[in-house]
């Protein structure tokens, strides 16, 4: 068949069971659809339901409505070149958890102050350049070794090194490229295994940051552009790209991609992106592109620093 309807349950949640996915088939074959038996990815956690005979998007609205609200994300798309070849994630509240900038505010006593500024940012309610500099003239003076401390706090979210690492091992580019700030971006890369990362730089003067930004700013015409660069460089089509981000700035790539996916995403990315997932982990990524559980990578390639 043409197209794959995916439903994934955040893990253990118990909320995916054969009644639901039952009720669903029966609710697209209502709807003219000819649907397969389901072809579960992970038990009670992710499953398929190839069909035909219907559109992609009215049958995500016919499965939303089968559900009735049960936390469930439901993704449907092509068959073709599911699974994907490059990915572009963002790194702040997508790989790993909150803001790294709020989180650098803490130590200048002005967390709520800058986190309200990003709030703003990521809801596209505010320019992203000037939103940056804003926040980060406000942390003119501030030690270099806060960076380090803030760096301690990091955590990735659930399921980031099974998705670079499964994509990885199946040949897929891994590109993280965000608007935080290298510093965060460099280690990040290494400690998840992104072939490579982008970010913004700060300028530090006699160990203290100087409240600029150097030039050029990472920002989402950078994402896009950078999505488009590197699918070119690897002989890839628009189809064989993958982009995953939950903010204003992540929206032009999630756009663009052949599958652009909101994480946890703020309203603006939600309503852009071509799926979203709004309660699996970073796994829900995986099983969009039709990976079975025992076919995830728990560990890198090799021992060698990537």
């Amino acid at each position: 068949m043409d197209n794959v309807l995916t439903l994934i349950s955040k893990p253990a949640a118990g909320v995916l069971n054969v009644n639901v996915v039952e009720e669903v088939r029966a609710s697209l074959t209502r709807a003219g659809a000819i649907v397969s038996p389901p072809n579960w990815l992970s038990p009670d956690e992710a499953v398929d339901l190839a069909f035909d005979a219907l559109a992609s998007q009215d049958a995500e609205t016919i499965t939303r409505q089968a559900l009735d609200g049960q936390p469930l994300d439901v993704i449907a798309q092509s068959t073709l070149r599911r699974k994907k070849k490059l990915i572009i994630a963002d790194m702040d509240s997508t790989i790993v958890e909150g803001e790294t900038l709020d989180d650098l505010a803490e130590f200048a006593g002005i967390k709520d102050q800058i986190a309200a500024l990003t709030a703003r940012a990521m809801n596209g309610e505010m320019g992203f350049t000037e939103a940056l500099k804003t926040r980060v003239a406000l942390l003119e003076g501030l030690h270099e070794s806060c960076l380090a401390d803030t760096m301690t706090h990091v955590r990735l979210h659930p399921g980031a090194l099974a998705l670079i690492y499964t994509m990885r091992a199946n040949g897929a580019f891994t590109a993280l490229i965000s608007g935080g700030f290298s510093y965060f971006t460099d280690r990040i890369r290494k400690q998840v295994g992104f072939h490579m990362s982008l970010g913004n730089k700060l300028e530090i003067i006699d160990e203290r940051l100087s409240g600029q930004v150097l030039a050029p700013v990472v920002d989402k015409n950078t994402k896009l552009e950078m999505l488009i660069d590197m699918a070119a460089q690897h002989g890839l089509g628009m189809t064989d790209t993958f982009a995953i981000g939950d903010g204003a700035n992540d929206v032009p790539m999630l756009k663009a991609a052949g599958m652009g996916v909101a994480y946890h995403g703020h309203p603006v990315a939600r309503e852009n992106a071509r799926a979203r997932l709004d309660y699996a982990d970073l796994t829900g990524a995986l099983f969009i592109q039709g990976y079975r559980r025992d076919e995830f990578c728990e560990s890198p390639l090799s021992h060698k620093e990537y």
